[in-house]
């Protein structure tokens, strides 16, 4: 399996000639969502959902089916009928080849005063975890954790602590769309060798477009 890193939360999975995309949003690219032919959604915020990157990418192959939860799929079902898939915590379903598996209820919190919305991360094939905008553990061994490196809901003491805990071989950088040249050899040296330690996680930092095989 291939990943391809797309601007901020949004990652690429090939296999086998099939394609899945994570959390199209408004950071990333404008065809984030074309080629896909499964499309996963956290959650409702626009860094993570962009309606139009979404509908290209449906309206590009009519086989394409999103699955997201249901704040999401209120909103596009009626335009894509019998191709958009709600689903929660708990949840398993097979796509296109990828097998994937549905962990977390809530988004982070943000501060006290706003409500706290629903989200999901999605655990692909038994390798690939995205946890959306939260710092959920999916209760299982992961090799590569898409780690949001940084939010207006986390900081690095947060990461660092999730890294511990969750112990994956392999940790690349997501949600990192804020993150200035300045900011990110400071995050690399926190998360990395050099840092307080992440209990022997490799960190790595992807550019938009890069790729690596897992």
């Amino acid at each position: 399996m291939k990943l391809i890193k797309q601007s901020h939360a949004c990652v690429r999975l090939e296999k086998d000639g099939r394609t899945l995309v994570i959390d199209p949003g408004v950071f990333s690219e404008e065809d984030a969502a074309v080629g896909a032919d499964v499309v996963l959604v956290t959650h409702e915020h626009p860094d993570h959902f962009d309606e139009g990157r979404l509908r290209a990418g449906l309206e590009a192959n009519p086989a394409a089916e999103l699955w997201t939860l249901r704040s999401v799929a209120e909103r596009v079902s009626a335009a894509f009928p019998g191709r958009v898939h709600t689903v929660g915590e708990g949840d398993a379903f097979t796509a296109a080849g990828f097998d994937v598996q549905v962990h977390g209820q809530l988004h982070a919190v943000i501060h006290p005063d706003i409500p706290r919305i629903t989200n999901v991360g999605y655990f692909v094939d038994g390798s690939v975890f995205h946890p959306g905008d939260a710092l959920t553990l999916p209760g299982q061994p992961v090799d590569t954790l898409m780690v949001p490196v940084m939010a207006p809901w986390n900081k690095v003491a947060e990461v660092i602590d999730y890294l511990r805990e969750v112990g994956p071989r392999r940790a690349i950088d997501i949600h990192d769309a804020l993150l200035t040249d300045l900011a990110r050899p400071v995050y690399d040296r926190m998360l990395g060798p050099d840092g307080p330690g992440a209990g022997g996680t490799e960190h790595t930092r992807m550019v938009t477009g890069q790729s690596i095989e897992l």
